[in-house]
């Protein structure tokens, strides 16, 4: 983690127990009256505000503090692809006859039913063309 985000959860844990810790004051007799006098309450018993919007105000703060840290921008790290292969290994050559001669064509096309005598290929079962050696 970095400095930011570790300072930032501080700050909404010691937020979070400050708001825990502080004395609720008791008021006996305030907030519960049926309408005398000074305006405490509205007569239904709660006093007004009430205490859950303070701890719903102290709560939304919180989780805005700590859901700023966690979504802090970070560094991004680029890995550059991986360089293309090197030329590729064919084996070794078969030995037939030389190129271009009757022989060949003859060798060929017995060998290959798709053979082309006139470009010297054939097409191979996964449908590529080859050259005949």
């Amino acid at each position: 983690m970095t400095n930011r985000t570790l300072k930032a959860i501080a700050a909404a844990a010691l937020i979070g127990l400050t708001a825990l810790t502080l004395p609720a004051p008791a008021e006996a007799g305030r907030g519960y009256g049926y309408g005398h006098g000074r305006g405490y309450g509205n007569g239904y018993g709660n006093g007004g505000w009430g205490g859950g919007w303070g701890a719903g105000l102290i709560g939304f703060g919180v989780g805005a503090i700590v859901g700023s840290a966690l979504v802090a921008p970070r560094e991004v790290y680029v890995v550059p692809p991986p360089p293309p292969p090197g030329p590729a290994y064919y084996g070794p050559v078969s030995y037939g006859p030389p190129a271009w001669t009757p022989d060949w064509y003859t060798y060929c096309a017995q060998r290959y039913r798709s053979f082309n005598s006139r470009t010297g290929y054939f097409v191979g079962y996964d449908g590529l063309p080859y050259f005949c050696q």
